[in-house]
């Protein structure tokens, strides 16, 4: 089945490109199947990458997605034009009396502050709220994560000595949830970030599961209310090249960036990135997507609690 995306959404000729098969809103009114409404709340400043590089995973299930983009009333992009954010995106407060099936939390460029320092904590704080009665299943992805932690167990972050940056390899540590169906023993995630979590600060709490982790990258996935929220401290969705264009704009800026980590072949960026995630996250979401999305959600979506 394919996506239905706002008609004339950039994604849209980029993925056709990539022979996946998508859908404008004009030719899904004829459908007569109810999909499955999934809201975008998209924090990450190249508003269109971010778009469709969470498009094309989703892209990968049986199932008819409605897909539906958020923002900020407190926050205004600088680097998405206002006319694409005004054509595709509406503010929470126009959407907060809607129920959805799915909703995923973008990271955001301002893990170095506090989050009581960040300009749209309060609002941001009140989607994360609202999702617990509006959403069937919520994914919070790097800065997200952290902060969806931190707001609603108290779980704190920490500063790294230096960034956390490059591909590391993931330990599954619940082979039978439903979330890890199909993995193997390791997968791979990108991680771009200064910030952590520490595991005793997620231990110590009942009501959190830490699903995933890594002796080199440390906690990678947490899981809470039974797989209605999931904590992610990477980033399954980066396309090939994202920490490649990340380490060349730091370089030009900087001259003690390192080498993202088990990324370029032979650690040569002339040689170009050695794709070893990929796989893993089509399979994440997909199951995401089709057993604590579509199994769980009601017929009727105004049934959603």
């Amino acid at each position: 089945m394919p996506l239905r995306l706002p008609d004339r959404l950039p994604a849209i000729d980029l993925l056709k490109k990539e022979n996946i098969f998508v859908m404008g809103d004009t030719r899904a009114h004829a459908q007569d199947i109810r999909p499955l409404k999934i809201v975008i709340l998209n924090l990450m400043p190249l508003k269109i990458t971010t778009e469709t590089d969470l498009v094309r995973l989703l892209s990968n299930t049986p199932l008819q997605l409605d897909i539906n983009f958020m923002k900020l009333q407190s926050h205004t992009p600088k680097n998405t034009p206002i006319e694409h954010m005004m054509m595709f995106y509406r503010d929470f407060e126009s959407m907060r009396d809607e129920k959805f099936d799915g909703m995923i939390i973008t990271g955001a460029p301002v893990e170095q502050l506090d989050y009581e320092e960040v300009g749209y904590w309060d609002e941001i704080t009140k989607i994360f709220a609202w999702a617990r009665t509006h959403v069937t299943s919520t994914l919070y992805i790097c800065w997200a994560a952290q902060a969806g932690l931190y707001y609603f167990y108290g779980v704190p972050k920490y500063p790294l000595p230096k960034k956390m940056f490059g591909i590391f390899p993931q330990l599954p540590l619940d082979s039978q949830l439903p979330i890890f169906r199909g993995f193997d023993d390791v997968f791979q995630m990108p991680h771009s970030r200064h910030t952590e979590l520490h595991r005793e600060d997620i231990l110590m709490r009942p009501e959190l599961s830490l699903i995933a982790d890594s002796d080199d990258s440390g906690v990678s996935i947490v899981m809470a209310r039974g797989g209605r929220e999931f904590f992610i401290t990477g980033h399954m969705e980066y396309a090939p090249d994202t920490l490649d264009k990340e380490y060349r704009r730091d370089k030009d800026i900087r001259d003690d960036v390192d080498l993202p980590r088990n990324y370029y072949r032979n650690d040569k960026p002339q040689e170009g990135p050695l794709v070893t995630w990929r796989a893993h996250a089509n399979l994440f979401y997909s199951n995401w997507i089709n057993y604590y999305v579509y199994q769980e959600t009601p017929y009727n979506i105004d049934d959603i609690k």
